[in-house]
């Protein structure tokens, strides 16, 4: 999983490759539930790259991203989004992977 630095780092993901934004925070308790099975999931996916998005760090780009609940995944190529798995609920590894099989069989 790749931690940008900065914003700039952070946007330059958005606008090139296949990115899935995990947007989460140490706080969270539904975040802790779900990190020990990120890297299976990242495995899982190898044409995706997965970039970890400090909630709390990134506030104003979560809010521009209408993203209010943690954990959230978007999933951006080439500068398009191209799905969203975003609410406020628990997300289970089986949830996860299939929200991210069907964007890569858009």
């Amino acid at each position: 999983m790749v931690i940008p630095e900065n914003v700039e780092e952070l946007a330059s993901y958005a606008e090139n490759g296949n990115n899935v934004f995990c947007f989460m925070a140490d706080w969270c308790g539904d975040c802790r539930f779900i990190k020990p099975y990120l890297p299976e999931i990242e495995a899982d996916f190898p044409n995706l790259q997965f970039i970890a998005v400090d909630r709390d760090e990134y506030l104003d780009i979560a809010k521009m991203w209408d993203i209010y609940g943690i954990p959230s995944f978007v999933v951006i190529k080439n500068g398009e989004e191209s799905g969203r798995l975003v609410n406020k609920k628990r997300k289970t590894k089986e949830e996860i992977e299939t929200f991210l099989e069907n964007v890569e069989n858009k």
